[in-house]
Formats: C-alpha cells, structure tokens, sequence
C-alpha cells in the first residue's frame, strides 16, 4: 500500500516557503501570499466539487469573511489579527449554517445559480452601505500578537506572507483529513449515486450541509487574509466574477489532492500578472486560452498530471 505523504509534502512547502520568502522579490512574495489566499478558498471549493456541487456565489463568503475582520476597526476600534480572523469564521460559519438549510436541497444548475443570487444580494447591499465605503470600500490596519502593525517595511510584509502560509497549511492539513475521514469520503459516493449513500444509511442531506459550512469557512478565511494582505475591502469581493475565478481556479487544478488549489491558484496569478503586466488589453485571452488547453487536454484538471506520473513510476 503507497503511503500517504501529503501532508510531509504540505510541510516541507511551508518551511521553504518561510525560509526563503525573504529572499524574494517584493512582487513576488505579494503574488504568493494572493495564490495562498485564494488556493484557502478554492480548497473549500474543493469539498463541494467532490460532492457534485458547483457554487457559482462563493464570492459571498470571501467577501463576507473581509467585511467581518475589516469592519472590526472603524466600527469597535479593533485592529488584532487574531480577532479578525476568528470574527470572519464565526460570521460565515453561522450564515452558511442557515443557508445550508435550504441549498442542500438543490443540485446542479439550481445549485449554482441559488448560490449566486445570494453573492448578488450581498454585493447590492453592501454597494448601498455608505458606513461601509459604499463602492469604494474602505481600508484595513491590522496589529499581530506582538503588536506590530502591518504596514510597508520589508519585515512586516514577511509577517503576512508567513502569517498566511500558516493558516493555509493548517488549513490544508484539516481538509486532508477530513476528505480521509468516513464523512469525507461520503462526498464522491454522493456525487455518483445519492440514493445509494442513503441505503447505506448515511445522510445526504447532513454530509452536504457540513461540506457545504465547511467551505464557507474556508472562503470567509481566504477573504480575510486577502483584506489582511492588500489592505483594501470592496464590494467587488462578491461580485460574480469573483466567483466565477474560483471556479476556474477549480477547474485549472483539479480535486484529486489538498495540494491541487493552492497549484492552480499559484498558475492563476501569474498567468493573470504577467497577461496583465505585457497585454493588459487583452490578459483574459491569455487565461481563456489556458483553460481552453486544459479543458481538451487535461480533463481532470491539473493535478492528473502527477497521478499519470504515480502510475508510470508503478
């Protein structure tokens, strides 16, 4: 039997990633620090796609998750990272419980579009907030436990991006084994034959509900970091477009492994920065054209690529 080294693999990653992040060029430890916020929220996309579902409103969440950690400071003068992030989990672990109640019960395209009325409604509301900056957003200042004030220098920068490997590891780790757990891998029997995971006396209903929590976490703590690491909240955050790139993202990677949205993330944006950077005109041809290769050629996504290595090597 082949062990298991994900999670050694999510380890070594994390310990050159902190050791040689100072290394690295300012742009590049930022566009990291992007792929780590948005590979947090893809892997609770993940969960979803291995039952069946599709969210085209995961912007909800992620938007959810910065407005819940950025608003802490105009509106109760609290600036503590750790605080933010438990205010951003606790927020859309509790919407995502009520809302579950009624997307369970729908799949497919039903799914997909419920899911994205109510990243719509969120975007609207938040569009007519002017506490909230209205379309202009407003900024973040955030303080580590130590007190340091995340700002410009190079030494704070590290900080988020260390801060942000972080949580994504544990993160990444938590969903491993979760997905090796009974419940966990209730998710692809589900996704091949629902009324068979209900003969074997599992609940349907209940293994989407907490899937479906789950990964609103995972979203409104990607959302969080990414107001912690840009400094900046807007309701674009939960725009449909926003949804529409975790879904690519999920599609480019893959869900064969927790590694897998943390790769696509990563290719994501430096397609995206460096389409933008030679052709701003014309960057979403350049993003269009990759997932159009890996749609032909790599169905399963990205991550296929190093299961077809796995069987050869064998």
């Amino acid at each position: 039997m082949k062990r298991d080294r994900t999670i050694t693999i999510l380890t070594l990653l994390l310990a050159a990633m902190l050791v040689f992040a100072p290394f690295l060029p300012n742009w590049t430890m930022f566009l990291f620090t992007v792929s780590l916020c948005y590979g947090v929220v893809v892997l609770g996309m993940m969960l979803l796609i291995r039952t069946g579902l599709v969210s085209f409103g995961h912007g909800l969440y992620y938007c959810m998750g910065a407005y819940a950690a950025g608003a802490l400071q105009p509106l109760f003068g609290i600036t503590e990272l750790a605080i933010m992030l438990g205010s951003a989990i606790v927020v859309t672990a509790a919407v995502s419980a009520i809302l579950a109640l009624l997307l369970r019960k729908y799949r497919d395209i039903f799914f997909a579009m419920l899911s994205l009325a109510f990243s719509m409604i969120l975007y609207g509301l938040l569009v007519k907030s002017s506490s909230l900056g209205s379309t202009d957003g407003f900024n973040v200042s955030v303080k580590t436990a130590f007190g340091v004030h995340i700002a410009g220098t190079a030494y704070e920068r590290y900080l988020i991006f260390a801060m942000t490997a972080t949580v994504a590891w544990i993160c990444a780790v938590l969903v491993h084994r979760y997905l090796n757990s009974h419940r966990g891998r209730l998710a692809e029997a589900i996704r091949d034959n629902e009324l068979r995971v209900e003969y074997m006396g599992a609940s349907v209903a209940n293994t989407i509900h907490v899937n479906y929590v789950m990964s609103a976490v995972l979203a409104g703590l990607g959302g969080a970091l990414m107001a912690v690491s840009v400094g900046h909240i807007d309701p674009e955050m939960a725009y449909w477009t926003t949804s529409g790139e975790f879904v690519f993202i999920s599609i480019l990677a893959g869900t064969g492994s927790v590694l897998a949205p943390f790769l696509g993330a990563t290719i994501f944006e430096s397609i995206r920065s460096f389409a933008y950077e030679y052709s701003p005109n014309t960057w979403q041809m350049a993003l269009g054209t990759a997932m159009l290769l890996v749609i032909m050629f790599l169905p399963g996504g990205l991550w296929s690529l190093f299961k077809r290595e796995g069987r050869s090597t064998r």
